[in-house]
């Protein structure tokens, strides 16, 4: 990539910057040095306000839209879904949209800040965070000068200035859409399951854009989910790597004998002990294969991996064991925003009270119900989209205990004690919560209602399979309560 791809970003040209937030703000800052003549547009009055305020030029969404043909540019943050006003009115004006990602690896690939660096992309709907972590901790384990970035911690852009090899980069899918050029050294589809199915409009379409991690030298990508594997199978990168749980074919990566195996980058190379990985069940497995998949693709000593996993801590709200009391584990995994991340949670234990609920942006839970049901001491559902739960579980796990919490107006906590079966769907007992923090209080009522349900020996597991928006501010506040609920519960 060349200075012509920059060509939009000339002295005194006309951008339009969407979203206030973190990303937009290091949007801003990437293009001062450009001399272009940047605006911002928000949904927020209040945070044009102040931006204003602050010098930068705003305009609101319905003046962005009537002028969107005085930009040569768009550059969304990647909350914007491509029906929103503002980038729909660019693409059917023919002003092109570029995502802050898009703009980071265009800069970068130019040469803007030095060298360019190698990219090494994590993607999938679960457990990129954990993957990008480990392939960071390898990295530098490997004497590797590494830089996070992306959808965990700063934006891309935000570190680019600082000195580094290579970047372990997490993205999501909405980054990934607004990123067309993208062409890592290395990338990885981890799984793909049904997820942000409104904002994408279909699976084919949230899985074509997961897909663009695979477009540069290296493509990975976990064989034991099918979705993931038909997308490696027709990936442009010349070389195709792909792990599974189970003995590695010649150019995967899988596990023999309890020890992670490199058949891609080496002729069967062990690279650690499965037993020293320190994420619970199969899905840490499939993580550091993912990880060390990566980290191989740029050289990483096999020692340099094992060294990682072995001193590698899981990250707050992803299956993070919280307490234990009367024989029972609390395990907050709050982080579990979707079915297929919270079947993956459930499937690490033997027996679970499972704290469910929330919003569940378009996605079926009747496919995890079906493959946990087996697993569940009981249920407890929470938020918006909880009925959906409950006729799942009627549907595959009738015999299961289920408490629905219900949100009212009164200060206290009401319940009944007797089940209620309407319209096909079971529920043993429904409790009113009220109060003026109603997120506290649904928690407290939540971890209070899955200890009466536990035995000892069982989980109790928030793994909610939906977003938190409904009634926490992000997953981060719905997990710290739930500590907090069961710190006050056990002591």
């Amino acid at each position: 990539m060349s200075e012509s791809d920059l060509a939009p970003l000339t002295t005194g040209a006309p951008v339009l910057v969407t979203g206030a937030g973190i990303t937009g703000r290091a949007v801003l800052a990437a293009l001062a040095p450009l001399g272009v003549a940047a605006t911002l547009t928000d949904d927020s009055p209040t945070a044009l306000t102040a931006l204003a305020q602050q010098g930068v030029a705003v305009m609101d969404p319905a003046g962005a839209v009537e002028r969107i043909s005085d930009f040569v540019l768009v550059v969304t943050s990647p909350g914007f879904a491509p029906s929103a006003p503002v980038p729909a009115a660019a693409a059917a004006a023919g002003v092109p949209i570029w995502g802050d990602v898009e703009l980071a690896w265009r800069l970068d690939a130019a040469g803007r800040f030095g060298t360019p660096r190698r990219w090494l992309v994590v993607t999938g709907t679960n457990g990129k965070t954990t993957t990008t972590s480990m392939l960071h901790d390898m990295l530098v384990a490997d004497g590797r000068r590494s830089l996070l970035c992306g959808n965990i911690g700063e934006p891309v852009l935000a570190v680019l200035d600082r000195p580094a090899e290579l970047l372990a980069v997490e993205l999501s899918s909405f980054q990934l859409h607004w990123a067309p050029s993208l062409r890592p050294e290395a990338g990885v589809v981890l799984n793909v399951a049904e997820d942000h199915l409104d904002w994408h409009g279909s699976m084919d379409a949230y899985a074509r854009d997961k897909a663009r991690v695979l477009d540069g030298r290296v493509a990975v990508a976990g064989l034991d989910d099918p979705v993931a594997a038909g997308l490696l199978a027709t990936a442009a990168a010349p070389v195709h790597v792909g792990f599974r749980l189970g003995e590695p074919a010649a150019g995967e990566l899988g596990v023999r004998a309890d020890k992670l195996v490199d058949r891609a980058f080496g002729d069967g190379v062990e690279l650690a002990d499965t037993g020293s990985i320190g994420v619970a069940g199969p899905v840490g497995v499939l993580n550091a294969l993912a990880a060390a998949a990566l980290a191989r693709a740029v050289g990483v000593a096999p020692q340099s991996i094992a060294a990682a996993l072995a001193s590698f801590q899981v990250g707050a709200h992803r299956a993070e064991v919280v307490g234990m009391g009367d024989g029972v584990r609390y395990v907050d995994d709050s982080k579990a925003t979707n079915p297929h991340a919270a079947q993956a949670s459930i499937t690490a234990y033997e027996r679970v009270v499972w704290i469910a609920g929330g919003l569940l942006k378009g996605a079926s839970v009747d496919e995890l119900v079906r493959q946990v049901a087996n697993r569940l001491a009981g249920a407890v559902l929470i938020g918006r989209d909880r009925y959906l739960v409950a006729e799942a579980l009627s549907r595959h796990a009738p015999d299961v205990p289920v408490v629905e919490l219900v949100t009212g107006e009164d200060s206290g906590v009401l319940e009944t004690n007797e089940s209620t079966e309407s319209n096909d769907v079971h529920v043993t007992r429904v409790i009113e919560v009220g109060g003026r923090s109603v997120s506290d209080a649904v928690m407290a009522a939540a971890v209070g209602a899955a200890r009466e349900l536990a035995s000892p020996g069982d989980t109790v597991l928030l793994a909610p399979a939906g977003a938190s928006f409904d009634q926490f501010s992000g997953y981060g506040q719905r997990g710290d309560a739930f500590a907090a609920a069961v710190r006050a519960a056990i002591g």
